[in-house]
């Protein structure tokens, strides 16, 4: 391992670094509401110094590395740094690349200790690494400890890299013309349809030749331009959701660099690259769905619901009887001449419901609000799930990937409405949130940008050292099914299960867990079989009337117990 490194002052007259503005998005995980399939801004603006480090440099760089660095905020009084590479078009053709790159900006939270760059992908495709790093690098960082330096970035086409990934030439034809019913499976499929045949052409025509190569093993490849950049030979990486197809890629085609990698929320790279859809994504949707409802009854006063049935079974009965009525009668909310609207099936059921089965902190809130909606008061939850979308990314980074990655087009699918909706009903069958998934599949079938990477994943991969596989035991887009698909694919890898619901390890608080990813890290621990690892406290919290993250459980040791509230406050933020 390399030697600690100081940073230098740089007093070089070169141009500065293009300075990048994080920006704000939610839910990057294996889903994009209506009008994307997989996996999921408004813009933040942070400072890009702070007056209380004036005496620190504000461009630097550091030995063994060849780029440099320039401050950008901090978390807590600990100073952030920003930079950026430029990477080819093409990372495996310099003939198809010529001059044309990609922008990709850096984002990095330096370890008091650290030898060695920790990298974090929060998910998507088209999740933000620098906004990620913003909004929770402090509490990441508490987990891991001060060993590594924690980097994170913008992977190509993504937020604020360049060119970003747009269908749109502007954000007044983005606003005139994004929109279009996709979420009734079979009344929808028309104009899904039709708008999707558009859509994919503007996609073409706005991004031009750099729409071959936004793609996962493109930016698998990227991820050693960086690593080059820093003077890191061993990859070192935590990716989740998406971020575990990433992971996978990289370690598959780079397995001698790929020395420390922990997957976490896994999806199933075989399914994405090499299939029309991914079959396995709802296999524990309802799962989460019952759990939710026991949860509920188990908590009792702590979950609103709970005093309308006294049995999960008779509370799901009415719940669903209630949203059934939706669909006629939508609920109409007035607040004032600004805002106001109505609250319809699909909104309840696809963007409060479905993306709560992400993230159970947001379980109290979301009772809460249902609770007053039975009462007839329906304004909190149109405020809250009725006024925006919970899937929010700028450009459209999400398709670009998603769609170059795997089978799209008229190479794998009948070009007719009728058959690709044969195709697409037992799919959205599967669950009763199918439909939240439904309208980006036109555009997937119609997809004209062609497949130019040739990756194939295989199993039997002998990586430099085993991956670690991390999953919860009901995930509701990446179960655990897909969890051992990746464990088999790896050798030597091993699978920790968390004893709960949730997307990802981070939607519940686990200190057991983050033991085990600590020793992975720092010692290349695998445990010798599949593990499991208990939540720690119940699912049902009332907040604290002051916004602040209360223990769950008492550890006698204070390091446990400050990243016992470190999980915590990502659990209950865990927006991907």
């Amino acid at each position: 391992m390399a030697e600690s490194k100081e940073f230098i002052e740089d007093n070089s007259s070169s141009r500065p670094p293009r300075r990048r503005t994080p920006a704000f998005w939610k839910y990057v995980a294996v889903a994009a509401i209506l009008i994307s399939i997989p996996l999921f801004k408004a813009k933040l603006h942070f400072p890009s110094r702070c007056p209380h480090h004036e005496h620190r440099p504000t461009r630097f760089t550091y030995p063994g590395e060849s780029i440099t660095w320039e401050q950008c905020g901090d978390l807590k009084g600990r100073p952030l740094e920003c930079s950026s590479i430029d990477v080819p078009m093409d990372q495996f053709s310099a003939a198809n690349s010529g001059n044309k790159t990609f922008n990709i900006p850096l984002i990095r939270l330096r370890g008091k200790n650290a030898t060695q760059n920790l990298f974090t992908n929060p998910g998507g495709p088209g999740g933000s690494g620098i906004e990620f790093m913003y909004r929770r690098g402090e509490q990441l960082h508490t987990i891991i400890g001060e060993g590594f330096h924690l980097l994170s970035f913008d992977p190509r086409g993504v937020n604020s890299s360049t060119p970003q990934a747009t269908c749109y030439p502007d954000a007044d034809t983005r606003r005139l013309r994004s929109g279009f019913r996709g979420s009734r499976v079979i009344e929808d499929s028309i104009e899904a349809y039709s708008w999707s045949q558009n859509f994919v052409k503007a996609c073409v025509d706005t991004m031009g030749e750099h729409a071959l190569y936004l793609n996962t093993p493109q930016t698998a490849a990227d991820m050693n331009s960086i690593l080059d950049a820093v003077g890191q030979d061993a990859m070192v990486y935590w990716g989740f959701s998406y971020g575990t197809l990433l992971g996978q890629t990289y370690a598959t085609m780079f397995p001698d660099r790929s020395e420390r990698v922990i997957i976490d929320g896994v999806a199933n790279q075989f399914e994405w690259y090499e299939a029309l859809m991914d079959t396995e994504m709802f296999e524990d949707t309802e799962n989460v769905w019952e759990g939710f409802f026991e949860e509920c009854i188990k908590a009792g006063e702590n979950c609103t619901l709970s005093s309308l049935a006294a049995s999960k079974d008779s509370l799901k009965a009415k719940l669903f009887s209630f949203t059934e009525k939706l669909k006629e009668s939508p609920l109409s909310v007035y607040v004032n001449n600004t805002i106001y609207g109505t609250l319809d099936y699909e909104t309840i059921m696809y963007r409060a419901i479905f993306p709560a089965l992400y993230k159970p902190a947001s379980w109290y809130e979301l009772t809460d609000r249902l609770a007053k909606m039975f009462e007839g008061n329906a304004t909190e939850a149109f405020l809250s799930y009725g006024l925006e979308g919970p899937w929010n990314i700028a450009g459209d980074s999400t398709d670009f990937i998603t769609y170059n990655d795997g089978y799209s087009g008229a190479s794998y699918w009948p070009q007719d409405r009728e058959s690709a909706l044969d195709i697409l009903i037992p799919f959205m069958n599967q669950s009763l949130f199918g439909p939240a998934e439904y309208g980006g599949y036109y555009k997937k079938q119609q997809w004209r940008v062609p497949r130019t990477h040739t990756y194939v994943p295989h199993n039997g991969v002998k990586t430099a050292h085993p991956l670690l596989i991390l999953s919860t035991t009901y995930d509701p887009v990446c179960p655990l099914l897909s969890a051992r698909s990746a464990n088999a694919a790896f050798e030597g890898s091993q699978i920790i299960e968390v004893q709960g619901y949730g997307h990802c390890s981070l939607a519940i608080p686990s200190t057991c867990l983050a033991k085990h990813v600590k020793e992975f890290l720092y010692n290349g621990t695998v445990p010798d079989s599949h593990a499991q690892c208990e939540v720690d406290g119940p699912y049902f919290i009332k907040p604290e009337a002051d916004g602040k993250v209360k223990a769950r459980k008492h550890f006698d040791d204070p390091e446990e117990q400050k990243i016992h509230l470190a999980q915590l406050e990502l659990a209950r933020d865990w927006e991907w």
